[in-house]
């Protein structure tokens, strides 16, 4: 067995979240520490990749400030993750949707899948 698989077994944190893929639309309650306060702010947006695996795994964010886009990377295991939400389940053909970031306005839309 490896070595890294041990450890990882040795220190893994279960956090219950619930089920997405790249196009569903999030919501992420994180933690932020300004001084000696703490407090939860909110990032939503498109899931536009999820990549690694294990204790390593990641996922990345996009969302439109303004007319600006703004990309988050965030460690599924993370102590700073409050919980996710998932908003809505978009309706994608691929894994990483990068070409998101070349679609403005109505392109840019993600197709809602239904239930």
């Amino acid at each position: 067995m490896n070595l890294m698989d041990v450890v990882e077994k040795e220190y893994a944190v279960k956090n219950e979240y619930p089920r997405f893929i790249a196009g569903d639309t999030v919501t992420v309650h994180y933690k932020i520490k300004e001084g000696n306060k703490e407090r939860i702010q909110q990032f939503r947006g498109v899931v536009i990749q999820r990549s690694g695996s294990g204790h390593t795994e990641t996922f990345t964010v996009r969302k439109m400030s303004g007319n600006i886009g703004v990309e988050r990377i965030f460690p599924l295991v993370s102590p700073s993750i409050d919980k996710i939400e998932v908003n809505k389940h978009g309706k994608v053909r691929r894994a990483r949707i990068f070409y998101l970031r070349d679609l403005t306005g109505k392109k840019a839309r993600i197709k809602e899948k239904k239930f």
